[in-house]
């Protein structure tokens, strides 16, 4: 939960790194959120009105994580375009997302190293 905060805290900062377990904590909070929704919708009987409010309210931070998982693996931000070519460029992306960080590069030090605490 705490990797969760951290990334809800750095709302909009598209500069920097992510760990690796930065990013997956928090695509895996995202997605407990969504199923979690989407049931208390079935049983309210509501139109898709929560995860619509919840999704816009986690986008931007949900970019800004990838971009700084991208930059941790040595790569800018633009490479999510790829995601845009249907299945091919998600795969692509999953690979990039679970690569090891880089050492030192243009977007910072390595968090790894430079012991970036939570």
């Amino acid at each position: 939960m705490e990797w969760y905060l951290k990334v809800l805290k750095n709302y909009v900062g598209f500069s920097g790194r992510a760990r690796r377990t930065e990013y997956w904590m928090f695509v895996l909070f995202n997605f407990i959120a969504a199923v979690v929704l989407g049931i208390l919708q079935s049983i309210i009987g509501i139109d898709p009105f929560l995860t619509s409010i919840y999704s816009l309210f986690v986008l931007l931070p949900s970019l800004a994580v990838a971009v700084r998982r991208l930059h941790d693996t040595g790569r800018s931000g633009l490479w999510l375009l790829i995601a845009l070519i249907p299945l091919i460029g998600a795969i692509i992306l999953i690979v990039f997302y679970c690569q090891d960080s880089q050492d030192n590069n243009q977007y910072g030090q390595n968090p790894k190293v430079f012991g970036e605490k939570v």
